[in-house]
């Protein structure tokens, strides 16, 4: 598919995307912690006003409490206010946050008691990845709670997953650890976004047996997506993105490799 559209198409791109509701029974519409986990949003635009001590420690303890393989805790959070973040990275938190957290898949801490997967490196990670993930939404359903927004980089400013060898070079982790995103947290300046185009329910349930991606469907959801993107960064195309996270992709595939598989990676400090 090309990720390039014509103005019609950008319209009723633009006209789906604004169309779109979650889908609730009417019998749990007043369910809070469902609307806290649906009306949740990837925010962008964050106000100065700072995150009150207990609302960002009432975050993390969330994400230490989050569902984990065996009890594994297979994670790490690396905290910041601004003024650190701009110590160890130079610049602010983006899009003007008021506190990030770094999450890391970790299983260097728990081999220093079990060390029964270290002959299974891509089952090991795999499950740290999993397990980090989970802490690190926990968080972003506990920040939305107290009405303090998030956003989940993975690539924004050096902050995630693409960019694992830097970080892990910036914060001296050590080998069994690999940054997988950044989440920003702050209060939301202006008006939420609308919810992002989702496939339909019935393209994604599995009953009985896989079902195959529909085209028509396939072909509505990535109109949208380009249509939504090009209208939220003026002046920048959905293709110049991916051409973007194309050739950081290939890098990183290589650092990865190295980071997992390759336990006597130098872990110095780069830039």
């Amino acid at each position: 598919m090309k990720a390039k559209l014509g103005p019609a198409k950008t319209i009723r791109g633009l006209i789906r995307i604004l169309r779109g509701r979650p889908a609730i029974p009417p019998s749990l519409a007043d369910n809070e912690l469902l609307q806290v986990i649906l009306r949740r949003r990837s925010v962008r635009a964050f106000t100065a006003q700072p995150i009150p001590e207990d609302a960002f420690a009432a975050i993390l303890e969330a994400g230490r409490l989050a569902p984990c393989t065996v009890n594994l805790q297979m994670w790490t959070f690396a905290v910041f206010d601004d003024a650190r973040w701009r110590q160890v990275f130079g610049r602010p938190i983006p899009f003007h946050g008021q506190r990030a957290v770094i999450v890391i898949s970790d299983s260097h801490r728990y081999r220093s008691v079990l060390d029964e997967f270290r002959d299974y490196p891509l089952t090991e990670y795999t499950l740290a990845v999993m397990n980090a993930s989970l802490a690190a939404m926990n968080m972003n359903i506990a920040a939305e709670a107290q009405g303090i927004s998030s956003v989940m980089l993975s690539e924004t400013g050096r902050s995630g997953i693409l960019d694992a060898k830097y970080l892990k070079g910036k914060l001296n982790l050590p080998d069994g650890t690999v940054p997988l995103m950044t989440i920003v947290f702050g209060y939301a300046r202006g008006a939420y976004p609308p919810m992002p185009p989702k496939l339909p329910m019935e393209h994604i349930l599995l009953d009985g047996e896989y079902r195959q991606p529909d085209p028509a469907a396939m072909q509505s959801w990535f109109e949208q997506m380009i249509a939504g993107f090009n209208a939220s960064h003026p002046g920048f195309s959905f293709q110049s993105q991916l051409n973007l996270y194309h050739g950081k992709i290939e890098q990183a595939e290589i650092d990865l490799h190295e980071m997992v598989f390759s336990p006597r990676v130098e872990t110095g400090g780069e830039e």
